[in-house]
C-alpha cells in the first residue's frame, strides 16, 4: 500500500448499481451503452455504506464538461483531490475476491477521512488503484 495524491477534483457522472456486488457489471454495461465512444474516458467504481442501504456501488466516467451526465441522464459526482492510500490490482479480474480483500485492508489504514468512499479508478482492461481518501493534513 502506498499514498497516491490526485492534484485535481474529477468530475463524474454515475449509474447506480440496483445491488451490491451483483449489480456492479450491469451497472457499468448501462453507462458505457450510454456513451457514442470510449475515447478519452476513464472509469471509476465508487461505494459506500449509506442510509442504512448497505453498500451503495456508482459506476462512474469522468465527464467530458460540467454538467454533462445529464445529457445521459445520470447524476454526477466529484471525486475530491488529496491524498488517497491506494493499491494497485494486476488482471483483478483472475481473483475478484482480492478487490473486497483489498479494501478491507485500506479501510484498517490511519488517518481515514470519515466522509470517504471507496474509489476504484479502472488504469487499463486488467489493473485496478483501489483507493480511499485520507483526511486533509
Amino acid at each position: 500500500m502506498e499514498p497516491y495524491t490526485l492534484t485535481n477534483d474529477i468530475e463524474v457522472f454515475y449509474v447506480r448499481a440496483t445491488t451490491f456486488p451483483e449489480g456492479i457489471k450491469p451497472a457499468f454495461e448501462k453507462l458505457v451503452s450510454l456513451l457514442p465512444s470510449m475515447a478519452g474516458r476513464h472509469l471509476y467504481g465508487i461505494s459506500r455504506p449509506e442510509n442504512n442501504q448497505g453498500i451503495v456501488y456508482r459506476a462512474a466516467v469522468n465527464a467530458k464538461y460540467p454538467g454533462e451526465g445529464a445529457k445521459y441522464g445520470c447524476e454526477s459526482f466529484t471525486i475530491r483531490k488529496g491524498t488517497y492510500m491506494t493499491e494497485v490490482l494486476k488482471n483483478y479480474e483472475e481473483n475478484m475476491m482480492q478487490v473486497s480483500q483489498t479494501f478491507d485492508a485500506l479501510l484498517e489504514q490511519p488517518h481515514l477521512d470519515p466522509q470517504g468512499y471507496c474509489l476504484e479508478e479502472y488504469i487499463n482492461d486488467t489493473d485496478m488503484r483501489c483507493m480511499v481518501p485520507l483526511k486533509a493534513a
